[in-house]
């Protein structure tokens, strides 16, 4: 591997994975036994690769080429269902986004009466890393609600215990008379719902404006658009 190049290269671990030879675990022991060559060389732990330049060989055979992914932010009005397809009947975000030319899934949920920014992807390393807890990826809400916000605010503020489940948000902040912006990472399902009801407020409206890097901005309920190079690695940390 030539110098000046480090910034385009990526650990084989990763590479491996994206291809969908194996995971980024089972890559380490392809590695560790010996099962992986760069450039004819046999890889180690730790080493690196641009499948662009270098040729990456496991078990003697080239790596397959591995395809650019799809990421775009849909604005999901109310009303529809996050699914690809719903045996009720019910109208789905997949009619949405059926303009995409690729075949990419919702990352996470958005209830049927909440709105906001959805993210959709063909990526599994990114969905992962969105939907589990334990990458702390942080997402961001305007709730208009009607109660006593007052009493509420120190409540939503503390851990909260529903059906058996503990609640709990980063962050609470009241941004108008009945407004409020809430901050999660838990993702559990209806989690800010379920939180505002324990406190005794009832949700007249709940939009994600926020996940991670990534804001809603002015883009339009029911429309798409595909994020942006810089929004792309931001997303990818």
């Amino acid at each position: 591997m030539k110098e000046g190049t480090v910034e385009v290269e990526e650990r084989l671990q990763k590479l491996l994975s994206a291809a969908g030879v194996c995971s980024r675990r089972r890559a380490e022991e392809y590695i560790l036994a010996g099962r992986v060559s760069v450039n004819g060389k046999t890889a180690r732990l730790g080493d690196r690769a641009d499948p662009e330049r270098d040729q990456v060989e496991v078990d003697r055979r080239p790596l397959p080429a591995v395809k650019g992914h799809t990421y775009i932010m849909l604005h999901k009005p109310r009303g529809y269902v996050t699914t690809l397809s719903d045996e009720k009947g019910r109208k789905t975000v997949a009619e949405l986004v059926a303009g995409c030319p690729a075949r990419v899934w919702p990352v996470g949920r958005l209830d049927m009466d909440s709105e906001g920014l959805l993210l959709f992807t063909d990526d599994g390393t990114l969905t992962q890393r969105l939907t589990h807890p334990s990458h702390g990826v942080e997402k961001e809400y305007q709730v208009w609600v009607r109660g006593d916000v007052d009493r509420a605010l120190p409540i939503l503020s503390a851990p909260v215990v529903d059906g058996g489940e503990t609640l709990t948000a980063d962050r609470v902040e009241r941004t108008g008379a009945d407004v409020l912006t809430v901050m999660i990472h838990q993702g559990k399902n209806r989690q800010v719902r379920r939180m505002c009801a324990a406190a005794g407020l009832k949700v007249e409206r709940l939009q994600r404006v926020r996940e991670g890097e990534l804001r809603l901005g002015g883009l339009e309920p029911g429309k798409w658009r595909f994020l942006t190079p810089e929004e792309t690695a931001a997303m990818q940390g």
